[in-house]
């Protein structure tokens, strides 16, 4: 199976998902839009599209992100195994009608998800427990009324399923050690304690990325099923 990654800049790149994909023996395709945005891929399987440290509103500063938008709304049209990952979660959402909003605080560190009673019956999410400490870093939410909820925390939608192929998660299920570094050295302001934030991330990072793993299998295993 070919699956395509599209990223938004050399910090946030396929991470442990990569590894999942390659492990799995299917061909790994990426797509940094900000550096080719007319370079359009096609004769791929599924798509995983992942974050950035821009917002999904801000096509005034990334005028690449409208050509993105139309990029995504036509993989769902396509009916092609999709997973966005916080921003690509945004501009899922953003590119079937929903709405992107601020949140109403950041959440950057490691925080308490909880997957819904689809979460836990979902094939992919349900590869995680069923409460867990996950990894985020954004700004900004999204409205979705016609998705199905399958994780939440801070009060707000933390994953979502459209059409039983297409899953959004707001944490990063594919970031490494070495991603959150370079993070906090791009957004020092994000964090407000550094030492805080690395101290629990080397006591969870190997848990989550195993997690990360076999969230990526759980996906390509779907994504094979239903191409």
């Amino acid at each position: 199976m070919r699956v395509l990654a599209v990223t938004h800049g050399p910090s946030v790149g396929t991470g442990v998902f990569g590894e999942a994909i390659r492990a799995a023996g299917h061909e790994l395709r990426e797509w940094c839009v900000p550096l080719s945005p007319d370079a359009v891929p096609d004769g791929h399987d599924a798509t995983i599209v992942l974050g950035g440290g821009m917002h999904a509103d801000q096509e005034e500063l990334h005028p690449w992100l409208l050509p993105e938008l139309g990029f995504v709304a036509a993989e769902v049209e396509r009916g092609r195994p999709l997973l966005g990952v916080c921003l690509g979660a945004q501009l899922i959402a953003r590119a079937v009608g929903g709405r992107i909003v601020r949140a109403p605080a950041r959440e950057v560190g490691w925080r308490d998800v909880e997957l819904t009673d689809e979460g836990r019956e979902d094939p992919v999410l349900s590869e995680l427990p069923s409460s867990v400490e996950a990894f985020q870093w954004h700004h900004y939410t999204w409205e979705l009324p016609a998705a199905t909820e399958l994780a939440r925390g801070g009060g707000l939608t933390q994953a979502y399923r459209l059409d039983g192929v297409v899953r959004g998660v707001q944490f990063h299920p594919e970031v490494t050690a070495a991603q959150i570094e370079r993070w906090i050295a791009e957004d020092p302001d994000d964090v407000e304690d550094e030492a805080d934030l690395r101290a629990a991330t080397r006591e969870r990072i190997g848990a989550w990325n195993r997690l990360g793993r076999a969230l990526c299998a759980a996906f390509l295993r779907e994504a094979a099923r239903t191409i």
